[in-house]
Parts: structure tokens; C-alpha cells; sequence
């Protein structure tokens, strides 16, 4: 339950909970800091470059809850199929994806957080998880799933009022015409090499295209390997994870796009002749700088707020990934297989702890060390992306062997490592935190990383034979109880897994059925998708060299401003509406309680609903017997 929430979470709280762990601090400064280092392009490069990766996953979502529709995490999966050789390969590429994901939070919103109220680095470091470890302990995934909603609801608020305040209401600029103006002007005192006419209101740029790429490769690791997107898959009901993550993806587009495009060219409409240094810009400044410039005070207060939810929201769910790995994959599969309730509990609210403490003092280390959230942006990839084809494999492809699965990933870890610093020596001939950041050696690192295992994995696999896998150990995953944990501390809810074997066979052959309909229309549809956001839309105004007039420069800020209205329905107003009768029953049940007239409820099964007939309604559709469905009344 902690993990796992009941496996009944609806599509709108996934999508707010997608959308709100996958915005990083990243998310806001570096797609701000692209904006500011290669114009109109940056923004979209970044968010395009990032949003395929949550819509292709709604496939691996399914995937999953086909496959293993009992697991907690994606590395019981792996075990399953594999064995131990495997299970420890990936357990230590998605931890390592977890370290750099928290890094990089950790490091970008202290930066921020110093930048705009003075407090010392270190300090910010370990301030920042204080609070999400304390809800993440007493509410688990339930907890992160609301607080994600609320973090997300903020952030929305503050790229609104940045957006309108640039592009309407402030004196210093005031329209997109004022900002186009602006950046004409930027193009003629300081045009940026490579793009077409110098311009920054092009996409045409070299230097973008390249961060495009990395911006593919790492994005790739960051969802497909981190357990907490895994988590939201097992944790919604399973008619509703697909359209969950394709609505996530879709709202979460609107966000770096319309924040970069806004905060990104107010920094170059605004900066004047004292540019900012290298250092601030790495380091993710370039928002907070536009957000003083173009609202003061005010900005400070709204973008101290944005980073501190962005990040909040985030840790949050790196938390839950870890812990979840940790509890099941490690503790549970090696150390003590026997556990369960309160000691598996236990163990994840232990690994929260330790988790958020040596994170914080890592970036600490990468603080004095100089090196930055961008740097951490660019190497993820290089790192982790050559567990991403094995990875995804294990679930959509019978054929691929152990050894292919055990050996692809290190193997191609050993190609990105040579292939990034052999660049950086032949390009410039010293190994330094600038030389070994660069585009074209990371570039490279990014490139071999998710490349090369789609050579080695089916390689070995032709060489040591097919494995012509049947998915039935993956189906025989147990679900492992945490109830008496969960009922000791909320007793109003008693979940679902309490009872696992309610289902008929009537029932599992229709959800069998309904997964696998999702499974052909996520395919399709995520393909289609794909399509528009790296051939469609991109490509055409890259290849042509346009720039943009002020007409058309007016119509990419109203439709950014449009999609962001679509996220707002998508990921704030569309789950109140889907949660409608849960928020009325609670409120009404905190009503009684407030005139004292209500009392110990044990009637209400997981996250489900009790109808007339003394059933409990299921969110995913599944009708559970109630187990206890009394009322004392007092």
C-alpha cells in the first residue's frame, strides 16, 4: 500500500503526478537557460525532447500491468525473467539514475534558493528534503500522488503570471511584439553562431539541434529507468495508466515550453549590455535573473516558490522509487524473503531517511566540486541510456536472453565513457569540467550509450540463442501485504490488496481484454505522436532556415498559452472532476465528524467506493467485497 496505493489511482491523478515528477528543477532552469543560450529553438528542443519519452512509456506502462500486474516495482520484473545475474546489473543503473535525477534537483534549487534569498548552499542542500521526507514517510505514494497535484496547481499559477506579466501587463515590455522587438535587437548586438542569421528567433541552430539529441538520449534513462514512473503505472487502476501518461505527457509539454519562451527571451530582451557570466548560466540562473528583471520582488517570492515545489514535488517521487527498490528488490529478495507489514514498512521509511541525508551531502560534494545542474543535465545520459533498449526489451520482446540483458548495459556504459572523453581529448586536448561539458563530447557519450546496445543486445542474443520467453514467471509475482501497516495508521482505509483473490475469472478475462486494447491503441497512438513532435513540427522549420516575422512570433506565444490552459483542465480541473464523489463522500464524512456524529469507519476498501449492495467499487472498475463495512456511530 505504501508502494503501491491500491492499484487504483484514476488517469487525471496520474497525469498531475506525471506531470509533476517529471518537473524536475531542470525542467524550469534548464529549458530556461537553452532559451537563453540559443533562442526560440531552446524551448522547444528541450520540451519536445523530453515529452516523447512520457508518451512512448505509456506502452511500457501497459506493458507492465500486463505482464506482471502483481509486481511493486519494474525490477521484480527483471528478476523474474532473469534471475539475480540481471536483477543486480539493473538495480545498480536504476539507482544510479536515481542519484543523478536527485543530484541534479538538489543542486539546481539550492543554486536558485542562494541566488535568491542568500542562503548558504549546503544549508539549502539539506533544508530542501526536510519536509518531503516527513510526508513522504506518513502518506507513501498516496502522499506524493496529492502533493503532486497541489505542487503542480503552483507551478501553473506562477508560469501564468510570468507569461501574462511579460507578454501583457508589464511596463518594461508588455507584448510579444515588445519581445520580438527585443530579441531582434539581441541578434544584431550579440547573434549566436550557428543559427541562421544569427537570429535568435530561429529555429535553425546547430548548437540546439546538438542539445536536442542529448536532450533525447538522457530523457530516455531518466523515465524508462527510474522505478518511480513504474510506481505510477502499478499504482493507477489498469484501465487508466495509459491515457494517465499520454494526458501527463501531452499537459506537461506546455510547461518548459511557455516558461522558457517567456523567461528565457525576457532575460535577452532585459539583460542590457552586462551579459551573464558562463558560470550563472551552467548553473541555471538565467530564470530567476529574468524574473527580478521583469517583476522585482515580486519575482523573487514567485520563483523561489516554483523551484521549491519543483523540487519538492520530485524528490518526493525519487523517494518512493528508491525506497521501493530498496524494500523489494533488495531487502525482501535477498536479505529477509519472508517480510511483510509493518517490517517492510519499516525498511522503506528507514531507506527515506538515509536516501534524502546522502543526497544532500552529494551535492554538497558536487557544490565544492564546481560542477552544476547543466553539467549533471548533459552526463545523465551518458551514464544511464544503456539500460534503456535492454530494459525495455525485458517487457515487449520474448527473444532477448540473460546474457543479453546482463551484458548490454555495462558494455555499453564502457562505449559512452570511451566515446565521451576520446572526443573531449581529440577536441580539446584537457580533461576540465568545461571541456568534458561541452556539446560535442557529450554529444557523442549520449549517442553511443543508447545506440549501442540495440547492436549488442540482439547480438548476443542471436549468438547465445532466443529465449523465447512466455511472461507466466512474471505473472506468478506475489503481491506481498503491507495492510496491517496501513490500517495502523489510517484505519478508515483498509486496501484492496488485502484481499487480492476477489477477482472471478469473468472479471480478470475482462481486464485482460481491456489492457489489451489499450496495449494496440498505445502503440499507435504514441507512434503518431512521436511523429508530430520530432519530424512534423520540428523538422520543416529547421531545414527551411526561417526566421520568425512578428506575426508568427505572436501566434507561438498564444498557442503556448493555449496548451498551458489544456494543461490546466488536464492536470488540475479534470481529476477534481473524476474525484468528485470520493471529495463529497469525504467532506460530508468530515462534516459528521465535526458536529460529532461520525465515528470509526472501517467500511471503505482501499481508494474505492461503497455502493447500495454492500460492494465496494473499485476505481479500475472491479467490484471487492467489502471487508468490514459496520459504521460505529457514537
Amino acid at each position: 500500500m505504501f508502494s503501491t496505493a491500491g492499484r487504483s489511482v484514476k488517469s487525471g491523478l496520474v497525469a498531475a503526478a506525471v506531470v509533476s515528477s517529471w518537473t524536475w528543477a531542470a525542467t524550469l532552469l534548464q529549458s530556461t537557460t537553452v532559451a537563453y543560450e540559443y533562442g526560440i529553438s531552446g524551448p522547444f528542443f528541450y520540451a519536445s525532447g523530453a515529452t516523447v519519452q512520457i508518451i512512448l512509456f505509456a506502452t511500457l506502462a501497459i506493458e507492465l500491468k500486463r505482464r506482471a500486474p502483481n509486481a511493486h516495482t519494474f525490477l521484480e520484473a527483471v528478476r523474474a525473467r532473469y534471475g539475480t545475474t540481471v536483477h543486480v546489473v539493473f538495480i545498480v543503473f536504476c539507482l544510479m539514475t536515481n542519484i543523478l535525477v536527485t543530484a541534479m534537483l538538489l543542486t539546481g534549487g539550492s543554486a536558485v534558493l542562494t541566488s535568491l534569498t542568500g542562503v548558504n548552499t549546503v544549508a539549502a542542500c539539506y533544508l530542501l528534503p526536510i519536509g518531503v521526507v516527513l510526508y513522504t514517510l506518513f502518506g507513501g505514494i498516496k502522499a506524493t500522488f496529492l502533493t503532486d497535484y497541489m505542487h503542480t496547481v503552483v507551478i501553473i499559477v506562477v508560469i501564468f503570471i510570468f507569461s501574462f506579466s511579460a507578454y501583457a501587463t508589464s511596463d518594461k515590455l508588455g507584448s510579444p511584439g515588445a519581445v520580438y522587438e527585443a530579441l531582434v535587437a539581441a541578434g544584431k548586438s550579440h547573434p549566436i553562431e550557428g543559427n541562421a542569421e544569427g537570429s535568435y528567433l530561429t529555429m535553425r541552430s546547430k548548437e540546439g539541434g546538438i542539445f536536442w539529441i542529448i536532450n533525447l538520449v538522457g530523457n530516455f534513462g531518466t523515465v524508462f529507468l527510474d522505478n518511480g514512473y513504474y510506481n505510477k503505472a502499478i499504482a493507477a487502476s489498469p484501465v487508466h495508466a495509459f491515457p494517465g501518461y499520454v494526458i501527463g505527457g501531452l499537459c506537461w509539454f506546455a510547461i518548459p515550453w511557455l516558461c522558457a519562451s517567456t523567461m528565457g527571451m525576457t532575460a535577452l530582451a532585459l539583460e542590457g549590455s552586462q551579459r551573464l557570466s558562463s558560470e550563472d548560466v551552467t548553473a541555471g540562473l538565467v530564470l530567476p535573473f529574468a524574473a527580478v528583471k521583469l517583476l522585482g520582488h515580486s519575482g523573487a517570492v514567485c520563483t523561489t516558490i516554483m523551484i521549491f515545489m519543483a523540487v519538492t514535488s520530485a524528490f518526493s517521487a525519487q523517494l518512493i522509487a528508491v525506497s521501493s527498490i530498496f524494500t523489494y528488490d533488495i531487502y525482501q529478495a535477498y536479505i529477509d524473503p519472508s517480510a511483510k507489514g509493518k517490517r517492510l514498512v519499516w525498511v522503506s521509511h528507514m531507506t527515506c531517511i538515509f536516501w534524502a541525508v546522502a543526497m544532500a551531502s552529494f551535492a554538497t560534494g558536487l557544490y565544492y566540486a564546481g560542477i552544476g545542474m547543466g553539467y549533471l543535465y548533459l552526463l545523465m545520459g551518458v551514464i544511464i541510456s544503456s539500460a534503456v533498449f535492454p530494459g525495455a526489451m525485458t517487457l515487449i520482446w520474448k527473444h532477448q536472453n540473460w546474457i543479453a540483458a546482463a551484458v548490454s548495459p555495462p558494455l555499453g556504459l564502457a562505449v559512452s565513457l570511451i566515446a565521451w572523453l576520446v572526443t573531449t581529448k581529440t577536441q580539446y586536448g584537457v580533461f576540465n569540467v568545461t571541456t568534458t561539458g561541452s556539446n560535442y563530447p557529450m554529444l557523442a557519450g549520449n549517442v553511443a550509450a543508447l545506440l549501442s546496445p540495440i547492436v549488442i543486445s540482439p547480438a548476443l542474443t542471436f549468438i547465445f540463442g532466443s529465449q523465447n520467453y512466455d511472461y507466466e514467471t512474471m505473472r506468478a509475482i506475489r503481491r506481498v501485504d503491507d495492510s496491517d501497516a496501513s490500517a495502523s495508521t489510517d484505519p478508515e482505509l483498509i486496501p484492496s490488496e488485502l484481499n487480492p483473490t476477489t477477482q472471478s475469472p469473468a472479471q480478470e478475462d475482462d481486464e485482460t481484454r481491456k489492457l489489451n486494447r489499450a496495449a494496440l491503441y498505445s502503440r499507435t497512438l504514441t507512434i503518431a505522436m512521436v511523429f508530430c513532435f520530432l519530424i512534423l513540427w520540428p523538422i520543416p522549420m529547421y531545414g527551411s532556415s526561417y526566421v520568425f516575422s512578428k506575426k508568427f512570433f505572436t501566434g507561438w506565444v498564444v498557442v503556448g498559452l493555449l496548451w498551458l490552459f489544456c494543461t490546466t483542465f488536464g492536470v488540475v480541473i479534470f481529476p477534481l472532476y473524476e474525484g468528485r464523489e470520493s471529495i463529497v463522500r469525504t467532506v460530508r464524512l468530515m462534516g459528521l465528524d465535526l458536529v460529532g456524529r461520525g465515528g470509526r469507519r472501517k467500511a471503505i476498501v482501499g481508494m474505492g467506493e461503497v455502493n447500495q449492495n454492500g460492494e465496494s467499487e473499485n476505481v479500475s472498475g472491479v467490484q471487492t467485497p467489502v471487508v468490514e463495512k459496520e459504521v460505529l456511530a457514537k
